[in-house]
């Protein structure tokens, strides 16, 4: 299941994206966030399943655009810590 973290405004969409599927609750994502925007839990939208996922934090959904701000790729930045960081290539940005 795709779980889509985020918001829709008039400047953009501005999602993450986790493949709750792919991801194995491992938390590296979690460890090398800057803005401190992922958790891991239980997986709200599946409650019969037993392993943790990673989610973004309630109170940081309405934020990902200026949380995210600071890491978005550019000309001369790596990709996105929380992405290369995911081994089974279960997080993604919508912009």
């Amino acid at each position: 299941m795709i779980a889509n973290y985020g918001y829709l405004d008039g400047s953009g969409q501005y999602f993450i994206r986790i493949d709750t599927e792919k991801c194995d609750g491992c938390g590296d994502c979690v460890a090398v966030c800057p803005a401190g925007l992922l958790a891991v839990g239980a997986d709200e939208n599946d409650p019969f399943r037993e392993e943790p996922v990673a989610k973004v934090t309630e109170d940081q959904r309405k934020k990902i655009k200026y949380s995210c701000g600071p890491c978005k790729p550019g000309a001369a930045r790596p990709p996105l810590p929380c992405v290369a960081a995911c081994k089974p290539g279960a997080l993604e940005h919508s912009w």
